[in-house]
């Protein structure tokens, strides 16, 4: 995590009020700009295209389309990124470059062939029982694989820290897809909601391309070691399950939600809850920030502690080792305690903001009863997740593992709950689980921190491993 760090620590040097705006702006551009450059989007073709004025079915096929897509393109997506990042953070520590493409396509086929397996039954479900127009379904499906494989190149360009490619990718991709509905709307003559989802398709499929051709062009050696990636997958199988289950635990309130009375349902197909998925989004925004200061933060200053514990260990005296050892876990309980000080002031100004503002844009009644408590969801959410990323630098995969299995399960049974409590403590299920896997998490880390010196110096193995028939353990023979 040395890539942004550079350019904070000279950004945030300086301490002042501009500098540290300037910082916090720049942070916020190169890890969360994509996500609100298609939010952009997708609400300016439905203000240009007058989507308001359609007929209620065909906008909620339309929204409705839009979220699945979103929400399952990351399910799918979410049990190979983590290994995937190992193997590449592991391929660029060695400087073994050219075994990033055999990587990339590994990951590429499973990826996409997941995705598609998942999306046809439904897709079939959707044009046969919900009776939906072919080309219609058809374009929802091609979005839902584009953005698959958007999502999942997006994980290369990450790992080569090139964040400010990224968003111009998405920049020139929306504004493509903006464009281009508005030539099918008004030049062609084809109906809003197929032109916005068939310009959503162009737009990932332009962003994927230049991600893809970017990939190329780095890395244009190809070892053929496709091998060695799947066995990483069995290797790290704690990876798959951690990022799986977190990625599940996002979406578990909102699919128990969905099971209830309450929920709407399109075109026999789609299942939702307009305003608690809408209370959901406002709640995430109000405390997206909190990534952005970890990942500056944690760029900045605990990398260091972590890089000086690592070179005592590898040639230090015991005194030092046991020094850099202490600072290294002060700075992670120092960097844990700013993310929430900083992130709670944050969330605060926002979340009154948020309460004065937004009904009057017509966000009110029943979505403003469910905000408040699904805002204390996500901001101990987020401080779970910094934790989970702590137990990653430690290889502290069993517990990470046991975080988001706790956190998934305590979301699904508080969420059961919850849909028998009146709407303002409807969110209690997202706190309850934040909360179970926040504290699942933090107790790991204090096991770590105390056990290290044995995680660290103890794990070899004085014979190699082997696989065969057991030697016998008769040492000599007496005569």
């Amino acid at each position: 995590m040395a890539g942004i760090g550079v350019r904070l620590n000279r950004i945030f040097s300086k301490n002042t009020i501009t500098t540290n705006l300037i910082g916090f702006g720049y942070s916020m551009a190169i890890t969360i700009a994509p996500m609100f450059l298609v939010i952009a989007a997708v609400l300016l073709m439905q203000i240009l295209l007058g989507v308001s004025k359609l007929d209620y079915a065909s906008r909620e096929l339309y929204s409705c389309t839009v979220l699945y897509i979103f929400v399952f393109s990351l399910l799918t997506a979410s049990p190979f990124n983590a290994v995937l990042s190992k193997y590449l953070s592991d391929v660029i520590y060695n400087e073994t470059y050219e075994d990033i493409l055999p990587c990339y396509y590994v990951g590429l086929i499973l990826n996409i062939g997941l995705s598609c397996l998942v999306g046809i039954p439904f897709c079939v479900w959707e044009y046969i029982v919900g009776e939906v127009d072919l080309f219609f379904v058809f374009a929802g499906y091609c979005g839902y694989v584009a953005l698959a494989m958007v999502f999942y190149s997006m994980l290369y360009l990450s790992i080569c820290k090139d964040y400010k490619k990224i968003s111009l990718y998405f920049l020139i991709g929306m504004a493509v897809t903006v464009v281009l509905s508005l030539i099918l709307v008004y030049l062609v003559g084809v109906e809003a909601t197929i032109a916005m989802l068939v310009s959503l398709d162009v737009g990932f499929v332009v962003v994927g391309s230049l991600e893809l051709a970017l990939i190329i062009s780095y890395f244009r050696e190809n070892s053929g070691k496709y091998r060695e990636v799947l066995v990483y997958f069995k290797k790290y199988w704690q990876l798959v399950i951690t990022n799986f289950l977190y990625i599940l635990g996002l979406y578990m309130h909102n699919f128990v939600f969905w099971s209830t009375d309450m929920r709407m349902v399109v075109a026999k197909s789609f299942v939702c809850m307009t305003t608690y998925d809408m209370a959901s989004c406002l709640a995430m925004f109000t405390n997206i920030t909190a990534s952005v200061i970890f990942i500056s933060r944690v760029e900045m200053r605990f990398h260091d502690r972590y890089k000086a514990y690592s070179e005592a260990v590898i040639g230090g005296r015991g005194i030092d080792i046991d020094n850099a050892k202490r600072r290294m876990f002060s700075q992670l309980s120092e960097e844990l305690m700013n993310l929430v000080r900083i992130q709670f002031i944050v969330s605060v100004v926002l979340f009154f903001l948020f309460i004065i503002l937004l009904p009057q844009f017509g966000f009110g009644g029943l979505v403003m009863q469910i905000y408040p408590c699904l805002t204390a969801g996500y901001f101990i959410l987020f401080i779970m997740y910094a934790a989970i990323i702590f137990q990653y630098y430690y290889n502290d995969l069993i517990g990470a593992v046991m975080t988001s299995l706790s956190f998934c399960l305590g979301t699904l049974i508080g969420s059961i709950f919850a849909t028998r409590l009146a709407p303002i403590w409807y969110g209690i299920g997202l706190v309850a689980g934040s909360a179970v896997g926040w504290a699942v998490a933090y107790h790991r880390l204090r096991v770590m921190e105390k056990t290290l010196d044995i995680h660290i110096f103890c794990n070899g193995n004085i014979m190699k491993r082997g696989h065969g028939k057991m030697p016998s353990n008769k040492v000599y023979t007496r005569k």
